[in-house]
């Protein structure tokens, strides 16, 4: 909760709404979403349990702001993304879905993927129906905010360690110089917050 505070914070400093229904998960071995999250926005519909960060955990941290509401709705956009689910079985009926399952349980068992990774882009498309049908599958629709909203992303892997925090994967590409806002930050705390080094190291042990 302290990062959920932490980000509505910064938002309200610059005069942007963070995106509501936005989690950030702890990864697991297989899994990117494990059940311990980081909601970027609480709502009366939308609260998490609370929980501790340990030394050795990995945590997808995902930021999305918007410079509208902030209350994502479905596009109309056609959904390519999908995602296995692992605790539903079934046995399909189709030919063109049994090979396009087959595919994904053999090059995707748990992690998301494109339509357009398969060697059949266009079988597995016609697969994709049954599978939603009964369950197998979970797909990742497309979301925006109301037109004419800028939303903006920063997803980053991080690594907690026992003495310092490790941004493994994002985080990096970021170069303020090359952006600028009417929005002045004036809560010092904040700009304590956002000119912290990310790439803190362990401090080595003297010989």
């Amino acid at each position: 909760m302290d990062v959920t505070r932490a980000i509505a914070r910064v938002c309200e400093a610059f005069k942007v709404n963070p995106v509501e229904a936005v989690l950030s998960h702890k990864i697991l071995k297989y899994c990117i979403d494990s059940n311990e999250t980081i909601i970027q926005k609480e709502t009366s519909t939308q609260q998490v349990n609370e929980w501790a960060f340990q030394a050795g955990d990995v945590i997808g941290l995902d930021v999305y702001v918007s410079s509208g509401e902030g209350i994502p709705k479905e596009d109309e956009g056609r959904c390519t993304v999908f995602k296995r689910e692992l605790n539903k079985q079934y046995m399909l009926k189709m030919k063109s879905s049994r090979a396009f399952f087959s595919e994904m349980d053999k090059r995707f068992p748990s992690m998301p993927f494109s339509i357009r990774q398969f060697e059949n882009p266009t079988g597995a498309r016609a697969g994709v129906t049954e599978c939603l049908t009964h369950n197998l599958i979970q797909d990742l629709p497309v979301f925006c905010d109301k037109k004419g909203a800028l939303v903006a992303q920063e997803m980053s892997t991080v690594a907690i360690l026992t003495k310092s925090v490790q941004v493994l994967a994002g985080g990096n590409t970021f170069n303020p110089a090359l952006y600028s806002t009417a929005a002045v930050c004036e809560d010092k705390e904040v700009q304590a917050l956002i000119s912290m080094d990310m790439w803190a190291k362990e401090d080595k042990k003297k010989k």
